[in-house]
């Protein structure tokens, strides 16, 4: 039986995927092996000759990379010609090979203006560097236009662009971030390359020291940009797959999920071996690999035909399209005011603790600001998540997503926005680790407790809870620009003071869970259980509340402060456990709020005595 032409040619699109794949990796090891100037300053001859005789070793290694380029720019050629000659007018594979064959050619001339310029080799100037980072950008988009070639040559529908609401900005802000991380790679790689380090306190040290080029000053900032945008691209990855179901959506964002910790682990140890070679080919392979998933993952949710669950699609009423007539207050309403404000606090505290005094009205305002704006992203994508089940509990049945007053489309793109602007004024009003550290407080709300965690374990509070103790690191970091032990010890203190807080309120709403189906621990485990549970989170509370006095950080006002409030604590939680009843448990919730507060103006005011 004869293979289908149009198998033949699908077939052969994957294979030159990945032979140009091959092709760039063999282009990172010409510049790490600092091969570039192997052919002189001479293109498309090397040293002036089409075939070089008695080579050196980088006149060798130029030339083969040449040689494997000009077989990559026929073989896309090739694919150009038989995609045209195969499918109609109007196929989406005949776009994917014209744009493959346009950056191919661009590809081309790029790596030439490095020869003919002399950007090769030990050349230190800033316009290699910007070049350097076009190349790779170019490379991207090459492999980009490759995959997509070849994935609706072997059926993959055209991409449907329009009504998308926030999944098309997430997927091309994804794309952006990616690309943005990949220039900072490939500055990071030169710098690797022209300034060695004997360690990574070396590098750090230069990094910060006035005066140095800006190839090593640079160096240091890539880690936390692999940091920020991993944590982004594998939040919107599962987002997508949350809002366009299907089996590969799913497994897509899982693999970026898996392939990116292991980026992250490949790029700790290029660090700690000081970038060898190897693993500089190893660290861009990954890259590429994760550059690929994703440009799937916007191919497979944004194809014709993809059910788009903001919208209702699929089920049985259209409930999510929202009634018109929104206003600020319903917006206001998404992002959850009065729960935000004990974390905004917290958040401030911190910064008063961290300078021993006022950090300056700036960089109070704009982690006010920015932090703010995080949050009530997170808590307007949880509305969304929850609207099924916040429209059968009456704590959270006049939730605009609940009323239609805002759509659910609606609310994903305000929240989309105000993450990006958070994040944004964080990094320019503080630092990119204050930024970093409140989106991954975001990403621990929405993907660890709102997605999966909440609906299926009674220990959903306590690990999805972390994401309420990220706000005082983001306040430390952006007045410190690093993470102490005593930060640590204030995001410690609101872990284990969470479960205290959350299981009184849940044993006053218990039915309502138990109606949804939420397995609080009230519902799964019952009364008694519960408030034992919180008698000894609000003991190891109380024990943690004390540790930085033995650290040495705080004084005798938070010595006092601290005593009668965790006597307090301890006393409402001992009187939940002997009356579990709903009065008792009121008392207990509405005290933890006061009581979290309290402590952290008595340790702010401790600083500053």
């Amino acid at each position: 039986m004869k293979t289908p032409a149009w198998s033949r040619l699908a077939g052969y699109a994957w294979g030159v995927l990945l032979w140009n794949v091959l092709v760039a990796l063999f282009g990172a090891y010409v510049r790490a092996t600092g091969s570039g100037a192997g052919c002189g300053a001479h293109w498309p001859t090397c040293n002036g000759e089409v075939i070089p005789r008695a080579p050196q070793v980088e006149t060798l290694i130029e030339f083969t990379h040449r040689a494997t380029s000009g077989l990559a720019f026929l073989s896309v050629l090739f694919l150009f010609l038989w995609v045209w000659r195969a499918f109609p007018k109007g196929h989406p594979a005949r776009l994917g090979a014209g744009l493959s064959l346009f950056f191919m050619i661009t590809e081309s001339l790029v790596g030439a203006s490095l020869v003919l310029f002399g950007w090769v080799a030990d050349n230190v100037s800033p316009e290699r560097a910007v070049v350097q980072m076009v190349h790779l950008a170019n490379t991207y988009f090459l492999l980009a236009a490759l995959a997509l070639t070849a994935w609706w040559a072997s059926g993959g529908g055209p991409l449907r662009l329009r009504g998308q609401g926030a999944v098309g900005p997430a997927l091309l802000l994804g794309l952006l971030a990616l690309l943005f991380l990949s220039m900072s790679g490939a500055v990071t790689a030169l710098g690797d390359l022209l300034f060695p380090v004997r360690n990574s306190l070396e590098a750090l040290e230069r990094s910060l020291t006035p005066g140095e080029h800006f190839l090593v000053r640079l160096r240091v900032l890539h880690p936390l940009i692999a940091v920020s945008v991993g944590l982004y691209v594998v939040f919107a990855g599962y987002l997508v797959a949350h809002l366009r179901p299907s089996s590969l959506t799913r497994r897509l964002a899982q693999g970026l999920a898996y392939l990116y910790g292991a980026q992250l682990l490949a790029g700790l140890i290029n660090v700690a071996l000081k970038a060898p070679v190897w693993m500089q080919l190893l660290h861009l392979l990954l890259a590429y690999a994760i550059w690929l998933l994703f440009v799937f993952l916007m191919a497979s949710s944004l194809a014709q035909g993809t059910r788009r669950v903001e919208l209702g699609e699929g089920e049985a009423s259209q409930v999510h399209r929202g009634t018109g007539g929104a206003t600020w207050k319903d917006y206001l309403a998404l992002t959850k005011p009065r729960v935000i404000s004990l974390l905004l606090l917290t958040t401030l505290l911190a910064m008063l603790i961290a300078a021993k005094g006022w950090p300056g009205t700036g960089l109070f305002l704009a982690v006010a600001l920015g932090g703010y704006m995080m949050a009530g992203a997170a808590n307007a994508i949880n509305m969304v998540v929850d609207r099924d089940i916040d429209a059968r509990m009456k704590r959270t049945a006049k939730r605009p997503t609940v009323t239609q007053r805002v759509s659910s489309r609606d609310a994903l793109l305000f929240a989309f926005a105000l993450a990006v602007l958070g994040f944004a004024v964080l990094w320019w009003g503080a630092n990119l680790l204050a930024a970093t550290l409140a989106l991954m407080g975001l990403i621990w709300y929405v993907l660890v407790y709102t997605l999966y965690l909440k609906r299926r374990t009674w220990q959903n509070i306590v690990i999805g809870g972390a994401a309420g103790a990220f706000p005082p690191l983001v306040g430390w970091a952006a007045v410190t620009g690093e993470l102490s032990l005593f930060a640590w010890y204030l995001f410690a203190l609101i872990f284990f003071w969470t479960p205290v807080h959350f299981w009184a309120l849940a044993l006053m709403i218990q039915d309502d869970y138990r109606a949804v189906g939420v397995p609080m621990l009230p519902v799964v485990l019952g009364e008694r259980a519960t408030v034992i549970q919180i008698a000894l989170y609000a003991l190891l509370t109380a024990l943690i509340s004390v540790m930085p006095l033995a650290m040495g950080e705080l004084g005798f006002f938070y010595l006092t402060s601290s005593l009668l409030l965790n006597g307090l604590l301890i006393l409402k939680s001992l009187a939940l456990y002997r009356r579990p009843e709903r009065r008792t448990a009121v008392s207990l919730y509405k005290y933890s709020m006061l009581y979290l507060a309290l402590l952290f103006v008595a340790m702010a005011v401790d600083r500053v005595l």
